[in-house]
């Protein structure tokens, strides 16, 4: 088995033990298949690091709950950023077994840590997938129970965080009501 099989398998095993299975299997593996299916499609030629760092963005993500973390803002970038070094950690540890350097392990944690988002092109094409995933299968069930302005809020944000051509392909694969629309068009 390659290095890259053998890690994204390691990657679904550890998401396996995920104790969330309301959508019918490990609710982290499942993300992190439907992450995979989203990259294929938007970045097909996508390089080994960004297709682990694609494939590992949630590892064990239900081991540290945003409860465990106070509440507000600060609370939760706090949450975010510890997530992000952990994931960035796990997945290196998964990467270092499997056989690949210090230079992809590293690379792969720039990546998962978001460092350079908006100047390094696969940092960039990262958070496109995971746009495109929460748009595609989470904003549904995310959006139930909230109102409208803190939706438009939520969506504004998503937008910003995609790159011009990721807005413009949203655009035309999403039926976005406006004025949530609107925030893909800036």
């Amino acid at each position: 088995m390659s290095c890259l099989a053998t890690t994204l398998a390691a990657i679904d095993a550890a998401n396996s033990a995920d104790p969330d299975i309301s959508e019918g299997a490990p609710a982290a593996r499942l993300y992190g298949e439907r992450m995979t299916a989203e990259l294929e499609r938007l970045f097909p030629g996508a390089s080994e690091e960004l297709r682990i760092a694609v494939r590992g963005q949630h590892i064990e993500r239900w081991t540290s709950p945003r409860a465990d973390y106070p509440e507000g803002r600060e609370g939760y970038l706090t949450w975010r950023r510890e997530l992000a070094a952990y994931h960035a950690r796990r997945v290196g540890e998964i990467m270092a077994e499997a056989g690949y350097d210090a230079d992809s392990t590293a690379r792969v944690g720039t990546m998962l840590r978001k460092e350079g988002i908006k100047r390094d092109p696969e940092v960039q094409a990262l958070e496109d997938v995971i746009c495109f995933t929460f748009l595609r299968w989470y904003f549904q069930p995310f959006a139930e129970g909230r109102d409208a302005a803190s939706l438009e809020k939520i969506v504004a944000k998503t937008a910003r965080k995609m790159s011009a051509e990721a807005r413009a392909k949203a655009l035309k694969e999403f039926n976005l009501p406006e004025p949530f629309a609107a925030s893909f068009r800036n």
